[in-house]
């Protein structure tokens, strides 16, 4: 239904269909696909920006770590410590060897840039810390490993905290949307980067252990620190801020993340984290990468779960910068790159409606055109068509094929009117013989009428010369005094007979061949310069001629005249501004036998593959006014004959086009 509907549309609505449907249609669903393809990757590209960063943030978290570490060894390996350990772990905490310790511990903790330092027994038993002696029995531990690690420390063992940095172990809750529920109000555990390594003497006998380590909790220089490295300053563009964070379980430990409505400096400390994050990273143990809200604001955010010397998950690193700048830069991309999509519619559409008007506005113009010749109104055209392609092509074509009809319809009229005055003529001129060719194509219905005309006269012809044989054979001896007159009789009823069969080869050409006879090429190629002579000279052309052929070939003078005269009219048209006219005659042999070959060599153009390949068909012209049958009536006329006319362009280097008349000497044949 929808095909029968549009092959009943017009040029127009086809063309404007076939125009606006792909760029209403594809263009919208190319540019959604644009659109969705940026805005993912786009978020792709902010996801990947803030995986790196938390890679950047966790090493420098281990390389902290790995410092704590390596300070608690130098501690341990320590000349100094070695000095005092034996006196300090066997006397009583209020002697002074237990107040050297005390110092020596103070002294190892502020060169190493160290929140806290203890010294177990080699029991396990805490003994000093850099605040003092251990105040009271102390469990001893069971076993205790070289290593470094995090660790969260119970209230009961803040002890090795010393009492200056309880006071920021405690974080109060904040009440944050979207949290795990809680009963809990506060975070009273501390998480610590803890190193433990083993003192021995000498001969290796164990002596103690040395702890040391750094609080996290409420660590600003620490937290900050890491941003600087992860976000320093100017490395995030349109105005987004980074942010990192220490949690531990879900609570904000330590981070630059303000709280929503208050001053700069009051960090977001105490809040938690959502349940969706708490529930992937720490129930999970998967790395967040993904935008999520942060306190009072959505981040572009990754978190990733951090282990205790025991494998157990017991807090995140998070590290994450503003989404809005981007969210905004992203929209106006997006916004700019869907109206830019947009404009290159509506302009392509408008070039594309101008193309196709192009097309259908000639096309409309043509069928005006037919319709109005068709009406009767013969002087009607199509006129001047901006086109150059093949519809303006058409359009011109067109127009000249009406003048050629019109032209041809004036002359057919002037050829009923003239018809008997052209039948008395038994020479043709330049110009009889041109008007041929011009008309031949419009000729039909005058040959049919011609050759009606030629068999009714050959009836009372026939009747006449039966009378004048039979007035002979009646007057017998008597018939000499009339003999004048009977050859006078005679000789007219010839010429009737003559007049009649030049009709017939007028009317049917490719059925009757004329009188056959034998023909001097090269006196042939005379006449015919004689009989275009006068073109040849007003166009200032150089005739040269090489006739050389002895043989004569069987075939109608008049015929191969017409044929020859022709080409040597063409040759003139191709050289308006002169040049030089080669014509030659040779005796041949080819495979069929021997022939006789006449060329017309010009100096204008050449022909071109593209017309050598359409040369001999009708219609076929470069002239303004021409109709394109001359050259196919002309082979015609040769190929009864047995021959051939053949067409190229010059190999020697010279511009050109070379037309050769092949006739064969085999007279049967022809």
């Amino acid at each position: 239904m929808l095909s029968r509907r549009f092959q009943r549309l017009s040029i127009r609505n086809k063309l404007l269909a076939m125009v606006l449907l792909p760029l209403l249609l594809a263009m919208p669903l190319l540019g959604l696909v644009l659109l969705w393809w940026s805005d993912t990757a786009f978020d792709r590209l902010l996801v990947t920006k803030v995986r790196a960063d938390l890679a950047v943030a966790h090493g420098y978290f281990d390389r902290v770590l790995g410092q704590v570490g390596a300070s608690t060894a130098a501690v341990a390996d320590s000349h100094a410590l070695h000095g005092v350990i034996d006196a300090a772990l066997n006397a009583a905490p209020d002697a002074p060897a237990g107040a050297d310790m005390v110092v020596l511990l103070q002294r190892f903790k502020a060169r190493e840039g160290l929140d806290f330092i203890n010294l177990r027994g080699a029991d396990g038993a805490l003994r000093y810390t850099d605040s003092g002696p251990a105040v009271g029995p102390q469990a001893a531990v069971a076993a205790l490993l070289d290593q470094s690690s995090v660790e969260v420390l119970t209230p009961q063992a803040l002890a090795l905290l010393g009492k200056p940095l309880h006071a920021r172990v405690d974080v109060p809750l904040v009440a944050t949307r979207n949290a795990a529920p809680t009963t809990r109000t506060a975070e009273d555990r501390a998480m610590v980067l803890l190193a433990t390594r083993a003192v021995r003497d000498g001969a290796g006998r164990l002596l103690g252990h040395v702890q040391a380590g750094v609080l996290l909790n409420r660590n600003l220089p620490f937290i900050d620190h890491i941003n600087g490295i992860v976000y320093p300053e100017g490395s995030l563009p349109f105005g987004s801020r980074g942010t990192a964070t220490l949690f531990l379980d879900d609570v904000r430990i330590s981070t630059n993340v303000r709280l929503f409505g208050a001053e700069a400096d009051q960090r977001a400390i105490g809040t938690r984290v959502s349940q969706t994050v708490r529930d992937a990273v720490l129930g999970q143990g998967d790395t967040w990468l993904d935008r999520a809200f942060v306190v009072n604001d959505w981040y572009v955010s990754g978190y990733q779960p951090l282990a205790d010397g025991q494998g157990r998950r017991v807090g995140m690193l998070y590290v994450g910068f503003t989404e809005a700048p981007f969210r905004w830069v992203k929209y106006g991309a997006l916004a700019a790159l869907g109206a830019l999509f947009f404009a290159v519619m509506v302009g392509a559409a408008l070039v594309c409606l101008r193309w196709a008007r192009g097309i259908f506005e000639p096309v409309e113009r043509m069928a005006l055109t037919m319709q109005r010749v068709g009406g009767g109104q013969m002087m009607a055209r199509v006129g001047a068509v901006e086109s150059r392609d093949e519809i303006g092509q058409l359009a011109g074509h067109l127009d000249r094929l009406l003048d050629t009809i019109a032209d041809n319809t004036r002359a057919l009229q002037r050829w009923n009117a003239e018809l008997d005055a052209k039948v008395e003529e038994r020479t043709r001129d330049l110009e009889a013989a041109q008007i041929q060719l011009v008309r031949s194509e419009k000729l039909a219905a005058v040959g049919q009428l011609t050759a009606s005309i030629a068999h009714e006269v050959n009836n009372p012809i026939a009747v006449l010369q039966g009378n004048l044989d039979l007035v002979r054979e009646l007057l017998g001896a008597d018939a000499a005094r009339v003999r004048a007159e009977l050859a006078l009789a005679d000789e007219q009823i010839e010429r009737m007979r003559l007049i009649v069969a030049q009709l017939l080869q007028f009317a049917r050409p490719a059925e009757f061949a004329g009188y056959i006879e034998p023909v001097d090429c090269n006196r042939l190629v005379d006449d015919c310069l004689l009989l275009a002579n006068h073109l040849l000279a007003k166009s200032r052309i150089e005739v040269r001629r090489d006739l050389q052929a002895t043989r004569r070939p069987a075939a109608n003078r008049q015929e191969l005249q017409q044929v020859l005269v022709n080409l040597l009219v063409n040759a003139a048209h191709a050289m308006p501004d002169g040049g030089v006219l080669t014509l030659a005659a040779h005796d041949r042999q080819t495979d069929a036998g021997e022939a006789i070959e006449i060329t017309v060599t010009d100096t204008g153009p050449g022909l071109g593959p593209e017309l050598l390949r359409e040369l001999f068909k009708p219609f076929v012209t470069r002239k303004k006014d021409g109709t394109g049958l001359g050259l196919w009536i002309s082979r015609t006329i040769v190929d009864r004959y047995g021959g051939d006319l053949r067409a190229a362009d010059r190999s020697d280097g010279v511009s050109g086009a070379v037309f050769s008349v092949w006739l064969r000497l085999d007279v049967a044949a022809a």
